[in-house]
């Protein structure tokens, strides 16, 4: 089995408010290699020798291993997939990959979809796609962490040549094709983003504020006590009404927080329409101001990523801006493809030689080519 990472290419911090995002699956991926086993075991080894074997028993309530621990993705998938099954069989597993882990590329969901297709197919089951993503997305709340569907959706769901303009409730995908003369490049901050580790407080922090805003704009006059979704809300008000009614309701952290879900869901559709009609000045301006708002009304940013953005609009792309959930990971820049060598060369040069021996490099640095969902 193997299910790609991906790149958010605008929409970060508002699918855990059901707000249309557009992300794109890459090139890179995790795989596993499996073996059907005739009892309810599931024995699982890592090709990467810090990540030690694990082994558990399938079923409805599988106990969680320590905090953080890579195992606790495929315990997901199993524990959530396994009452799908009935009699459930096991497996035997080797984990492998080229995403980088902890960067804001997905390798964490990549690994629980790639676990549960694994479960599905040692059970000679499947699902529709559109039931799996959802089903994906909850599963992934097992580690702690209260994250929103974009991450399994584009990895089950991802066309080869397009990014994915995916919403909510009810979960559903339109693909949107790259132009051939736009390339993506990806550079890894090397500042751990671990969702289920050390930053899941942080990170379930920003999706209650964007509960707790929603609450308090409710009580605005215009409202009148009535809770809507955001998608409710936005259906009725603009940005240029809601921004100043949130003024009114509420302020500090939770009004940048509600700024940023405002500002930030409109940019995707302005990325949208600038992918569909080829427009590299609109859609980097869009990844530019994107930058700002996750740096100041999120406040996810870090200063190596704010580096890597500077160093990439410096040297000819048309924007940048962290990718995920931030507090580390990647960012991806927009750039023409007969600059896009450059584009790494400098990065290479800015950020990368004095941190990383020259040989890592591919890892942590490339150019995303818009790839195919997760398969056999």
């Amino acid at each position: 089995m193997r299910a790609p990472g991906r790149v958010n290419l605008m929409g970060d911090h508002i699918d855990y408010c059901d707000l249309a995002v557009l992300p794109m699956a890459i090139q890179r991926d995790v795989r596993i290699d499996f073996s059907p086993r005739s009892d309810s075991r599931v024995r699982l080894f890592n090709t990467n020798p810090k990540h030690a074997p694990a082994e558990f028993e399938a079923g409805a309530a599988i106990v969680p291993a320590a905090r953080g621990d890579w195992s606790n993705y495929v315990r997901a998938a199993v524990q959530h997939f396994a009452p799908r099954v009935g009699s459930v069989n096991g497996f035997d597993a080797v984990v492998d990959g080229n995403l980088p882990e902890a960067a804001g590329l997905s390798s964490s969901s990549a690994l629980l979809v790639a676990s549960a297709l694994a479960l599905l197919a040692a059970n000679e089951r499947s699902l529709p796609r559109l039931e799996l993503a959802q089903a994906c997305a909850q599963a992934e709340r097992y580690v702690g962490t209260n994250s929103g569907g974009m991450d399994q959706a584009i990895s089950l769901l991802a066309v080869e040549g397009h990014a994915l303009r995916v919403e909510f409730a009810p979960l559903s995908a339109e693909a949107i094709a790259v132009p051939p003369t736009w390339s993506f490049a990806i550079a890894n901050s090397l500042t751990v983003a671990d969702k289920s580790g050390s930053l899941r407080e942080s990170y379930n922090a920003r999706r209650a504020a964007s509960e707790a805003a929603l609450t308090a704009i409710s009580q605005h006059r215009a409202l009148q006590g009535r809770r809507p979704s955001y998608r409710e809300l936005f259906a009725r008000f603009s940005a240029d009404e809601l921004l100043p009614m949130a003024s009114e309701s509420m302020q500090g952290e939770l009004l940048r927080r509600f700024r940023h879900i405002v500002t930030e869901s409109a940019r995707v559709e302005v990325a949208c329409s600038a992918l569909r009609t080829g427009d590299a000045q609109s859609f980097g301006a869009a990844m530019n101001a994107s930058q700002e708002s996750l740096r100041e009304d999120c406040e996810v940013s870090t200063p190596e990523l704010e580096l890597l953005v500077d160093l990439a609009l410096k040297h000819g792309a048309h924007g940048a801006r962290l990718s995920g959930a931030g507090l580390g990971g990647a960012i991806v820049a927009l750039v023409d493809e007969s600059r896009a060598e450059g584009l790494l060369e400098a990065l290479a040069e800015g950020f990368f030689a004095e941190r990383i021996p020259a040989r890592d490099l591919r890892h942590h640095l490339l150019l995303a080519k818009p790839s195919a969902g997760a398969s056999m």
